[in-house]
């Protein structure tokens, strides 16, 4: 299975957490076939955003949510 990954943000309630304060105005910046690449699309979107302190994009490891028993490199 692909190791996939997620990268989306939004604006948060307090920047110290992942509590989005408009679920529905997240911005899915994509799906990404491996962490490099979810990892340059995260650093991009996050620097556009940089002087926005209320503004937060996260990497989510989609393998591990589709297949939460399987041992990381197993």
């Amino acid at each position: 299975m692909s190791k996939l990954h997620l990268v989306f943000g939004g604006r948060v309630s307090d920047p110290q957490t992942l509590d989005f304060s408009n679920p529905d105005a997240l911005d899915v910046v994509g799906i990404f076939p491996d962490y490099a690449s979810a990892e340059k699309a995260w650093r991009g979107a996050a620097q556009r955003t940089v002087d926005d302190a209320e503004m937060k994009y996260v990497i989510v490891h989609l393998h591990r949510l589709l297949e939460p028993d399987l041992r990381e490199g197993a």
